[in-house]
């Protein structure tokens, strides 16, 4: 996969299709193959020129190896020394990464992380942003989408080093945070993991994110400057990150739509790509009705 040197990192990414620019930006500890490839391939059929890559310190972009370890009680409690960047700074990822590959204005897409990513780059670069979608994700405002018990430990709690004992943490981690009103597909949930950890098997990247993600500051009223069309998707069943955070997320960005899907959890089940495909499709339309 190509590699773009964009904010002083290299990015790795991957692009296929033709048509309007489309990046997506996934959430945390993801990788660009955690975008399902038939998902991309329902975009591509929508006429999208569709862009995915690796976030800073994951899979195959640049690792921040000399960064201190996060110590997140005491980001919690307002030392942020030790988080070695913020969402802004992922944003700005995102930002040159457009820039160099020569997409903007795009539809950016982001899910969990990646949607505070994608909103960070709405507030900060208007310009790069044609149409924005926020999927299971929330405004940085603490007080909503707040996680399950269950959900936060298996956030927390590190994963084994061994692969076997990889794949079965990961079976694990997804029934707790997967989706309630879709079948469970363990063997789907095997290989997808397998494949993450055969590609880059990088925690210590997956908690430098975790920390920036708790270090950033709320969006919520930078939000309200927010003028590109923009969609909010959020699972009724997020074990994770509540429907409180879709649902304030809309809030705040003015004349968003808010699109709630029962049973979805803090994932894409193959029973919803139609409906995320086409509520993305028609927020990108809304885009060229306003230019």
């Amino acid at each position: 996969m190509p590699t773009v040197h964009a904010n002083a990192i290299d990015l790795c990414y991957e692009s296929n299709g033709s048509g309007d620019p489309l990046l997506l930006v996934h959430g945390l500890g993801a990788q660009l193959i955690d975008w399902n490839a038939g998902l991309c391939r329902q975009l591509v059929d929508r006429g999208f020129a569709v862009t995915r890559y690796d976030n800073r310190d994951i899979g195959l972009s640049t690792k921040f190896d000399a960064a201190p370890a996060p110590d997140l009680v005491a980001i919690i409690g307002g030392d942020t020394s030790t988080a070695a960047y913020r969402v802004a700074d992922m944003a700005a990822d995102a930002a040159a990464l457009i820039e160099a590959l020569g997409l903007g204005p795009a539809n950016v897409v982001g899910v969990s992380m990646g949607g505070m990513i994608v909103q960070q780059l709405a507030i900060d670069r208007p310009d790069l942003v044609r149409s924005l979608c926020s999927i299971m994700s929330t405004t940085g405002d603490l007080s909503v989408g707040r996680p399950t018990d269950a959900a936060l430990q298996v956030l927390v709690t590190p994963p084994p080093t061994e692969r076997r004992a990889f794949l079965d943490h990961e079976v694990e981690v997804w029934k707790v945070i997967g989706s309630p009103g879709f079948p469970f597909d363990e063997t789907e949930v095997r290989r997808r993991a397998g494949a993450a950890y055969d590609r880059s098997f990088y925690p210590q990247g997956t908690a430098r994110q975790l920390a920036a993600i708790v270090a950033s500051p709320d969006r919520t009223a930078a939000l309200g400057g927010v003028r590109a069309p923009a969609l909010v998707i959020h699972g009724e069943g997020d074990a994770l990150i509540g429907a409180g955070g879709g649902r304030a997320t809309a809030a705040a960005i003015p004349g968003s739509e808010l699109v709630l899907i029962p049973g979805m959890g803090h994932e894409l089940p193959p029973q919803t790509w139609d409906q995320v495909v086409g509520a993305i499709a028609a927020n990108a339309a809304r885009a060229t009705t306003a230019a």
